[in-house]
């Protein structure tokens, strides 16, 4: 019983990973493919956070402040002041991508993860029959 308990668990688990980068992948796409390009101006990190702050103006004039959807790396340091490109969904400028630092390699290995779950777990729940 406790196997079956566990192989359950496993497979709920590894379809919420799948789902999860899933989604991730599917936003990346939609957001670079029909979003609104424009230049942010990296403002500084505050202390604490990993990642700093992206300004930038919508094709309405609002200016919009978000947290970057990437953290800085040795590639992209996203240092204070620097421009960067970014899309944004212009239903909600909230959700963004960096151009360039999209991080669909987290997202399908999300996605991958998740299905070896759910292999797991069915592999688990065979064995016990």
């Amino acid at each position: 019983m406790a196997v079956v308990v566990l192989a359950a668990f496993t497979i709920l688990g590894g379809l919420v990973a799948a789902l999860a980068g899933a989604y991730g992948l599917r936003q990346t796409r939609r957001i670079t493919a029909a979003g609104v390009v424009t230049q942010a101006l990296v403002k500084a990190t505050l202390p604490g956070a990993e990642r700093p702050t992206l300004q930038f103006e919508t094709g309405d004039g609002r200016v919009v402040e978000v947290v970057s959807p990437v953290p800085p790396s040795r590639r992209r340091p996203l240092a204070a002041g620097d421009r960067v490109g970014i899309a944004y969904d212009i239903g909600d400028p909230r959700e963004t991508v960096l151009i360039g630092g999209e991080r669909t390699g987290l997202d399908r290995a999300f996605v991958g993860a998740g299905a070896a779950l759910v292999v797991l777990g069915a592999v688990l729940a065979v064995a016990v029959r």
